[in-house]
């Protein structure tokens, strides 16, 4: 597993898919920086490829990450996403297996260790309890428990299903962080997911669909910070 980076909970994901890019995805990474250090919650962005340089440049704390990788090496690969370069345009992790960009297990087990080698912290999704549980194997850093049924739909996951996964996940591999996501629509959301017992939590539509998105951005980084101390405090 890969050690360069340490993320500590509570951390919280930003998925802007291909809904923003350029100046407009700038502005928001700008305001979540800013956000993670008066919170002190560290925030995961999944930029589209073309931004990770220029988001890696004009941010400090924000943690880039790319939408997906290829398991390939330096050579042939016409049109996949080498790890060597997600890693040189200034990311620092990677997210995989996402709903919209699924992989075949023996793929997902090579860009795991892919990522490991060049030095990219890995984020993988997993759609079931029995595939997180398989996932937990690979020893990804980080494993967003997101059933696909839920995603869009402003539902999220309930307490039994956060603690079953949590648990399981838990049980193979104490280190890997568990990111409970999928239907997160507000600020409210995002408090019970953390006071039931997940590291982190994170959203595409919440803030991006949001009339305000940069106003929506700043009430769940709250929440995720209210929740935690309340469920850690000492």
């Amino acid at each position: 597993m890969y050690k360069g980076i340490t993320i500590e909970p509570p951390f919280f994901e930003i998925g802007p898919k291909a809904y923003l890019f350029g100046e407009e995805i700038l502005k928001l990474a700008k305001t979540a920086d800013k956000l993670s250090k008066e919170y002190d919650v560290r925030i995961i962005l999944t930029p589209q490829y073309t931004d990770i340089n220029l988001l890696a440049r004009e941010t400090r704390r924000l943690l880039i990450f790319a939408q997906h990788m290829d398991p390939l090496h330096v050579g042939k690969g016409n049109g996949s996403v080498l790890p060597e370069a997600v890693k040189a345009a200034g990311a620092v992790g990677v997210l995989l297996n996402h709903a919209e960009k699924q992989m075949s297990i023996s793929d997902l087990r090579q860009a795991i260790r892919r990522a490991d080698n060049v030095g990219l912290l890995s984020m993988v999704c997993a759609d079931s309890v029995e595939e997180a549980v398989a996932i937990a194997h690979f020893s990804p850093n980080i494993i967003v428990a997101e059933p696909t049924a839920l995603i869009g739909t402003g539902q999220t996951s309930n307490k039994g299903y956060i603690v079953e996964t949590t648990s399981a996940i838990k049980k193979i591999n104490p280190e890997i962080q568990v990111l409970q996501a999928a239907g997160i629509k507000n600020a409210q959301d995002v408090y019970k997911v953390i006071r039931e017992g997940a590291d982190a939590t994170g959203t595409t539509s919440g803030i991006m669909r949001a009339d305000d998105p940069e106003a929506m951005m700043e009430e769940m980084i709250c929440a995720v910070r209210s929740a935690w101390d309340e469920v850690h405090k000492q």
